[in-house]
């Protein structure tokens, strides 16, 4: 029997996900109609107005699928709730570069993950190299742009 794997996510991630289904929900009824009205148009062979509809009926289709999967395997984790002195999922870390330069990062799930605003995914290079890293353990990293080093000088659960 195949086991079901949770997707670990933030209660904010959870919600986010949850109003893009519902306004995914929300524009099926548009998109009926405008296969509808392209349909009155005649010859649907050359009809791209048909064609452009149902081609958005598809991906709406494809997405409302894809984020009810999501849904319902998610695992909700709440960072307050979580301690200790090993960085998990949900853990805010401070690090330090190597010019001892601070950087701070949230370890989150894949949808919730946007490196600008410092949240990072789980199985991101980075991600994967913190989990477990306890204050003060050197963590190296290969990323794109080659080999990064970084030292975790601070675990918060916030």
């Amino acid at each position: 029997m195949a086991t079901v794997e949770k997707m670990p996510m933030l209660q904010e991630g959870y919600e986010t996900l949850s109003a893009d289904l519902k306004r995914l929900k929300a524009e099926r009824p548009t998109i009926v109609d405008a296969i509808e009205e392209a349909r009155a148009h005649g010859d649907l062979s050359e009809n791209a107005e048909y064609h452009a509809a149902k081609e958005r009926q598809g991906q709406v289709e494809a997405s409302i699928s894809d984020i009810e999967d999501k849904l319902s395997r998610a695992q909700i984790i709440d960072p307050k709730e979580l301690s200790g002195d090993k960085v998990v999922f949900g853990a805010t870390v401070t690090l330090l570069d190597e010019n001892d330069k601070p950087v701070k990062y949230q370890i989150v799930g894949q949808t919730e993950a946007n490196a600008k605003t410092g949240r990072i995914s789980y199985n991101s290079p980075l991600g994967r190299g913190l989990i477990g890293r306890k204050l003060d353990e050197e963590v190296e990293v290969t990323v794109p742009a080659g080999e990064r080093y970084y030292v975790v000088s601070k675990i918060e659960f916030i």
